[in-house]
């Protein structure tokens, strides 16, 4: 977290270990669900962050990923289908001494959560929002999802869905956030580093991770995971880094300049200087949106994972907060009955 929000958080008072984060409930996943691979990722990266437990709060909705606070030995919150991320923004606005998580699923934060979600973000509020997408309703037992490929049969789509789905990354983009990242359940390597610079983000951080239904659509991201077949379609992101990939790097990205646009080019001595250096933290999310445009939404090739987007903004809870002081500067606490009764208030006779 940044030094400003970090130092409103109470420190632990003892170095805390990964079963410090471990409540005393039974795990009640699916067996092999990548669920569980997530789950002790974050239990494994909390120590890191050095806070008090109690200071740490985990609000869900409702899916598969929504049984997260129960697992989590921090304060947490099952709540509603799709109203995490406001019910988180109300706990991060009026309680800035908190570390708030969201985690969510591709059916409750897309579909009844997507309005809330897309605020969330534009305001920047100081929230780390991690959405499972395993393109599936697991919950519910296996009907097709925001993010389901189209053609997709389910059981609720028997002849194929006929939706085109949502590109998550694209969508968030397009709501101004300002952390945009994605990661994979099985790497937890990637997967924690990519945690830890969520954690360090002032305002909203948004992680999408790729999470393996096994049950109900099973094998989803086999390209992304597979040794052979991972090699050619996953783009990893660095910053500062040119954007290549494929067997010995021997791919890259390039933009047109007439249009802007970015192709996938086999590295040669000619266009070597084409290729595209990573900026995360460029203020225009021109590049970042195209990057998340070059996956295929049915095959997953050439698919970037990594930090997309990290910029700055001011904070949503630290603007209100200093409005909220000037007011009391200006006016002393204020009387409720006059703001109800203000100079705007009418009374009608009959």
């Amino acid at each position: 977290m940044s030094s400003e929000v970090l130092s409103l958080v109470p420190k632990s008072e003892a170095p805390l270990s990964a079963r410090d984060f471990k409540s005393d409930q039974e795990v009640r996943w699916c067996p092999g669900c990548g669920d569980y691979a997530v789950l002790a990722a974050v239990q494994g990266f909390m120590p890191e962050l050095g806070l008090a437990k109690e200071n740490i709060t985990f609000v869900s909705g409702i899916g598969c990923s929504s049984r997260f606070p129960y697992y989590m030995n921090t304060y947490g919150m099952h709540s509603i289908h799709g109203r995490a991320p406001s019910i988180a923004t109300g706990l991060a606005t009026s309680r800035r001494d908190l570390s708030v998580w969201v985690v969510t699923g591709d059916g409750d934060a897309l579909s009844i959560g997507g309005n809330h979600l897309i605020h969330a973000l534009r305001r920047n509020v100081n929230l780390k929002i991690l959405l499972f997408n395993n393109r599936i309703y697991g919950l519910t037992k296996g009907q097709y999802s925001p993010t389901s490929e189209l053609g997709k049969i389910t059981k609720s789509t028997p002849m194929g869905s006929l939706d085109a789905p949502f590109n998550p990354l694209s969508l968030v983009l397009g709501a101004e956030a300002t952390f945009v990242a994605r990661t994979i359940d099985s790497d937890r390597k990637h997967l924690t580093s990519v945690l830890r610079a969520a954690a360090d983000h002032p305002g909203t951080a948004l992680v999408e991770i790729y999470q393996n239904c096994n049950i109900f659509n099973d094998g989803a991201f086999e390209a992304l995971k597979d040794k052979d077949q991972a090699q050619e379609a996953v783009i990893r992101l660095e910053h500062g880094q040119p954007i290549r990939f494929g067997t010995d790097h021997t791919k890259g990205i390039t933009r047109d300049t007439l249009t802007g646009d970015l192709s996938i080019v086999t590295v040669t001595e000619d266009n070597q200087s084409d290729i595209l250096i990573h900026d995360a933290h460029n203020p225009s999310p021109t590049t970042a949106f195209a990057l998340t445009r070059l996956a295929d939404a049915n095959t997953l090739t050439h698919t970037p994972i990594g930090i997309l987007r990290s910029v700055q903004r001011p904070v949503y809870d630290t603007l209100m907060a200093d409005q909220l002081d000037t007011a009391i500067e200006q006016n002393g606490k204020g009387e409720l009955d006059m703001l109800l009764a203000g100079k705007d208030t009418w009374t009608v006779v009959g």
